[in-house]
């Protein structure tokens, strides 16, 4: 999810708070105090007072961007994979219909990427503030599961009834809404709520960590900073691994939420004792292909098209204060 650090740097020294690198003018000093660092530790910059508001509205543009991007463009594979955890043992997959849902499904994706990127960029930020710099992972892993949580109340509704369509249970988003309200009450837009949330708040605070800790890294390493493909190498890299990892509770999460009103599973130990009896430990791990090639894509282009965004509004916001301040002394 170029970029544009939300922890300001030092253009001459990227990776490098600004306050120091002004300090340090030769390359020995610059040497000397990247090897006493830890490995991706990143120092908030003092000299500019912290805009929340400003952080927010431009996580929350970029992460709706992000977020809708690779919804679109990657739609197809999450239909396939989703049909094939959804399937008990032996049952036929349909390979029709593989944009099914997706209208209704950017409807929710924009709002709860958009809550999401809003609410885990100035959380960062703050903790960054809070952590040491050794800990910084720590920064990362927190802002990421905040805003896992926070995002999972639009998150959920929006998955529920994209799987629903997916494995052809509705034709249309207001028609799965309006009988999953008839038959299920309000809290069919929410099944599965507990595995969800099992399943996105360690994911999202893996992914956001690997990546923000691979990417601060390789830019100190780099002595600059990364280029759009590296981005996106990294993104990939991230999402990749995190989707491998989090598997078994995807399959979890989507045998319950596709079930409906005919409860197969009381709940998610019922789920994984009655999946592991009747299928096998194996179909724990049912379209962990499709799941990482659509993640593993998935997160290059969304961390890509994120931090190019994010670069945009910080060149914006960089003008607008440039003319602020012309006019203040004028």
């Amino acid at each position: 999810m170029a970029p544009f650090i939300l922890a300001t740097k030092s253009e001459k020294y990227p990776g490098v708070s600004l306050g120091f690198a002004d300090s340090c003018k030769s390359k020995l000093c610059i040497s000397v105090l990247e090897q006493k660092k830890p490995f991706a530790s990143v120092t908030m910059s003092e000299d500019k007072p912290f805009d929340f508001l400003r952080v927010l509205r431009d996580g929350i543009i970029a992460g709706g961007t992000a977020g809708i991007v690779v919804e679109t463009v990657l739609y197809p594979i999450d239909t396939i994979k989703t049909r094939l955890q959804a399937a008990h043992g032996g049952s036929k997959i349909h390979w029709k219909g593989l944009y099914s849902g997706l209208a209704g499904n950017l409807a929710g994706v924009l709002p709860s990427s958009a809550v999401f990127i809003g609410i885990y960029e100035p959380t960062k930020q703050k903790l960054l503030k809070l952590f040491p710099e050794n800990l910084s992972a720590f920064a990362h892993l927190t802002a990421g599961a905040i805003g896992g949580a926070a995002s999972s109340l639009i998150r959920v509704p929006t998955e529920v009834v994209k799987q629903r369509m997916q494995t052809r249970q509705f034709n249309s988003a207001s028609d799965a809404v309006r009988l999953i309200l008839a038959k299920e009450g309000f809290r069919g837009l929410y099944a599965g709520y507990s595995s969800f949330l099992l399943r996105d708040i360690p994911f999202d605070a893996i992914q956001f960590c690997i990546y923000e800790q691979l990417r601060i890294g390789y830019r100190v390493a780099a002595k600059r900073e990364l280029s759009d493909p590296e981005i996106a190498v990294i993104g990939a890299f991230a999402g990749a691994i995190t989707g491998a990892i989090t598997t078994p509770l995807d399959v979890l999460k989507t045998r319950l939420m596709t079930q409906g009103s005919i409860k197969h599973y009381g709940g998610l130990l019922s789920c994984t004792n009655t999946i592991i009896k009747e299928e096998g430990l194996a179909a724990l791990f049912q379209g962990i292909g499709p799941r990482v090639l659509w993640i593993g894509i998935g997160g290059s282009i969304f961390f890509g098209v994120l931090e190019k965004t994010k670069a945009l509004l910080a060149h914006q916001n960089s003008s607008i204060d440039i003319k602020s301040d012309s006019l203040k002394q004028q």
